[in-house]
């Protein structure tokens, strides 16, 4: 049977886009079933994910790339990557390596020729040696992830031209069929997997595996991944395969605990570093959820209000009157969002972390810092993953792009909680503390506080000032 070229990219973007995050979801379709919360129909109006307009990260350097401003460089043995992570400012330390044979490239990835992942507060890239294409998700403040694959094949090197202004492809419809799952709350996302492995990297059968998120203990997490770093007498799931087929979850996790040499494991030299830190990992996780939570808050306050409109007119009624079901209907997803953001249900660490790269001390580094040194990014590493526990992700584009009554409802929730208005079960873990001290971070350091969040700033002041003299 023939086969020509539009069948076989088409083919290749279906699987391509599946594992950004070493994860591999099952197809789906146009609408996915959410919880309570109803169908996320995000092909249609007003979502219109396939033919809006977008404006992430990729999206604007691609722009860059076709006006001339940027030329990427194409080098042996790691193709376009190196220039991609710096055009997309992606550290080289956010390195984490995944064995698990969860990508299209499956007789690739193994756990002698794992695969490599590298984020930023926006988009993840995943790297495969001697692979034919870079996986990448890049989240437009709107949509949420868009999904591209970047042709890493051997161009014709006298082709200059060609080789330094490559074309990142779009996957409009097939990644979404892999990245549209309860794993990623029904819209477009991305999250982490942890599985039993197999020796050839090959998910065990009759073994539970775990979406990673937050709430998950240390002991689920890194099944199918290579771990870089200390963490005491807390064991997990990483840097180890099955040995008793008939018994998968009998893992020797001892043999897999705080290592910080992978060369034993495998052959690390073609890689951009040796290490899979085991801080980012934790980032990592948190961040996909995050994103998830964002999206789906967005669509759903978005649907909410278009059908509203329709409702509306069709009564007579002002345009922009909101029906007490649309309130229910996004603030739900706003309400978890808030849950999530505060790491409320946040799994406690038992041991000190510590990272086998600098990656933690650049992560904190980049702030923003208030007056006294504070940063939402200020890691603790003993008994949770941020000294202050609000989700750093509170500055994104896509935090800011929430539609205005989800938006003030999240600020409002917010500003309950940290001033101790809401003392309900839900938040108790927050002490009076840390909700101090993440109001006062974020007085000093959010732009754009709604009205009722400036008064308190005039009080921080008020307070800062008096402590001073």
């Amino acid at each position: 049977m023939q086969t020509n070229s539009k069948t076989i990219t088409t083919k290749l973007l279906i699987v391509a886009c599946a594992l950004v995050l070493g994860v591999l979801a099952l197809p789906l379709h146009g609408q996915i079933a959410v919880r309570n919360q109803g169908f996320v129909p995000f092909s249609e109006a007003p979502i219109n994910y396939r033919t809006a307009p977008v404006n992430d990260p990729v999206a604007k350097l691609q722009q860059r790339i076709d006006k001339g401003e940027v030329r990427l460089k194409f080098e042996p043995g790691t193709g376009y990557l190196r220039s991609v992570l710096k055009e997309l400012n992606i550290p080289v330390n956010s390195q984490t390596l995944v064995f698990s044979k969860t990508s299209f490239q499956y007789k690739r990835i193994s756990p002698q020729t794992p695969r490599a992942l590298y984020f930023n507060d926006d988009v993840y890239v995943g790297w495969v040696k001697e692979g034919k294409v870079l996986e990448i998700a890049s989240f437009d403040p709107v949509q949420g992830a868009i999904f591209y694959i970047l042709d890493e094949q051997k161009l014709n090197e006298t082709d200059t031209e060609k080789l330094e202004r490559p074309t990142f492809e779009r996957a409009e419809l097939d990644c979404t069929q892999c990245h549209v799952a309860a794993a990623t709350r029904g819209v477009p996302g991305v999250f982490v997997r942890s599985v039993y492995t197999n020796p050839s990297g090959t998910q065990a059968t009759r073994a539970a595996s775990f979406v990673t998120g937050n709430e998950s203990p240390l002991s689920e997490r890194f099944g199918g991944w290579y771990v870089t770093g200390k963490h005491g007498e807390q064991t997990h799931l990483g840097n180890v395969v099955v040995t008793n087929k008939e018994n998968p979850e009998e893992l020797d996790r001892a043999a897999g605990a705080n290592l910080n040499d992978l060369t034993k494991r495998f052959d690390t030299s073609p890689y951009l570093t040796p290490h899979s830190d085991i801080v980012a990992q934790l980032v990592q996780a948190h961040q996909t959820q995050m994103h998830n939570l964002i999206t789906l808050t967005n669509y759903q306050t978005r649907l909410a209000l278009h059908e509203d409109a329709i409702r509306n007119q069709a009564a007579g009624l002002p345009a922009h009157e909101i029906s007490e079901a649309a309130r229910r209907k996004f603030e739900a997803p706003a309400e978890e969002l808030v849950r999530y953001l505060l790491f409320v249900n946040e799994a406690p660490l038992g041991t000190r972390i510590q990272g086998s790269t600098s990656f933690a001390e650049e992560f904190a580094a980049r702030g923003p810092h208030d007056k006294r040194g504070r940063s939402l990014r200020e890691f603790d590493l003993q008994t949770r993953l941020f000294k202050y526990p609000c989700s750093y992700l509170i500055y994104s584009e896509a935090f800011e792009a929430l539609p205005a009554p989800a938006k003030e409802y999240v600020y409002r929730r917010l500003l309950e909680v940290l001033t101790g208005q809401d003392q309900s079960p839900a938040y108790a873990k927050l002490s009076p503390k840390d909700r101090r001290a993440i109001l006062e971070i974020l007085l000093a350091t959010k732009s754009g506080l709604p009205t009722q969040w400036n008064q308190y700033r005039s009080q921080a002041q008020r307070h800062f000032s008096s402590r001073k003299l």
